[in-house]
């Protein structure tokens, strides 16, 4: 799936970049209340990592509400739990999907003092879908099909399809290039809303774009092309725009504030139980 890269007249404009804010091992790139409005359905990322040296602790057990969360772990191995009943240990290349609907909580920490590094993604659920039981879904890294370069989180591209079921009309990928390496994405009809996130190496896609930073493009159907400077590997999202305002409780994000109510009322239940049992201080 690789393509000459177009001229310089025809290239997508980037029309945001961002370096997000960095606390400890978490750089916040998007969040609902920033930029999260204009890229819905995708409403928040975090880049997290940790050197090895226990500057990482993980994340205790907090809740979510009436959005999905996609981690994406690129190095690492995290020990993972949450109240649907899952447990175990997601490996470096595995992808976690949590659809939270109505109310869920969940946590994850390192395995050992390895380094680790990862994206985590929420991703705005449609009505239909935002107070529904949640759910979740672990992949190893043999269950992410790859097209080329692109290794398919969510969506499909080309051949390759997600067995995540995506609430809505996007595609999540992420993409890994050699030095010098040309790439293509041609998004599919309607996915008028595009960006990616640089966690290694340096692209070249209308200006460069470097670790650590996020690029938003312009609204359009048209293809995005890369080159990569050095070995370099992104994620790349587009999607068709979510038609929702975002309301918003602190880990919870719906479409209206009675669903909002609806989901932290839920949230308060699993916590109160999670609080008896012992599991939760």
């Amino acid at each position: 799936m690789t393509s000459a890269v177009a001229t310089a007249t025809t290239a997508r404009a980037i029309v945001h970049r961002t370096r997000g804010s960095t606390h400890g091992p978490i750089t916040r790139l998007v969040s609902p209340s920033d930029l999260g409005e204009f890229l819905k359905p995708f409403v928040f990322l975090d880049l997290f990592s940790s050197n090895g040296t226990g500057d990482a602790g993980g994340f205790s057990m907090h809740p979510h509400s009436g959005i999905a969360t996609v981690t994406f772990l690129i190095d690492g191995d995290v020990i993972y739990e949450d109240t649907t009943g899952k447990k175990g240990v997601l490996p470096a290349r595995g992808v976690e999907w949590m659809r939270a609907g109505n109310g869920v909580w969940h946590t994850g920490r390192p395995v050992g003092q390895l380094p680790m590094q990862g994206f985590q993604l929420w991703v705005a659920l449609p009505a239909s879908q935002e107070n529904a039981p949640a759910e979740s879904l672990y992949l190893a890294p043999s269950e992410v099909p790859q097209e080329g370069p692109a290794r398919v989180l969510l969506g499909r591209y080309g051949e390759a399809k997600s067995p995540i079921p995506a609430p809505s009309n996007m595609n999540y990928l992420a993409v890994r290039l050699n030095d010098g390496e040309r790439w293509r994405y041609t998004p599919p009809a309607g996915h008028d809303v595009a960006w990616l996130a640089v966690n290694a190496g340096r692209l070249e896609v209308d200006g460069p774009v470097v670790a650590g930073e996020l690029a938003v493009f312009e609204e359009s159907g048209q293809a995005i092309d890369f080159v990569a400077h050095g070995s370099t590997s992104f994620v790349l999202g587009s999607a068709v725009k979510h038609p929702h305002d975002l309301v918003m409780g602190y880990y919870s994000v719906h479409t209206s504030k009675a669903a909002l109510v609806q989901g932290e009322a839920e949230i308060q239940r699993i916590g109160d139980q999670l609080r008896r049992e012992g599991r939760l201080g």
